[in-house]
């Protein structure tokens, strides 16, 4: 998968995951500086399972 593909991959999961339309997870990604850890750490990220990026996600808003 390329970058350009991961991101909106990993919106359109976490969306369906909290039900919620993709443009609102882009809105809360941006904010919350997860595009840009997707972006930075995709050599790391983009071969981890979907259940493991739901849960990464998760993790992260809750603590921030």
């Amino acid at each position: 998968m390329s970058k350009s593909t991961f991101i909106p991959f990993c919106i359109e999961h976490y969306a369906k995951h909290i039900k919620q339309p993709g443009y609102k997870v882009y809105k809360l990604f941006k904010k919350e500086k997860l595009l840009d850890i997707l972006r930075e750490d995709y050599e790391d990220l983009h071969g981890m399972g979907i259940e493991y990026l739901i849960n990464m996600f998760d993790d992260y808003l809750k603590e921030n």
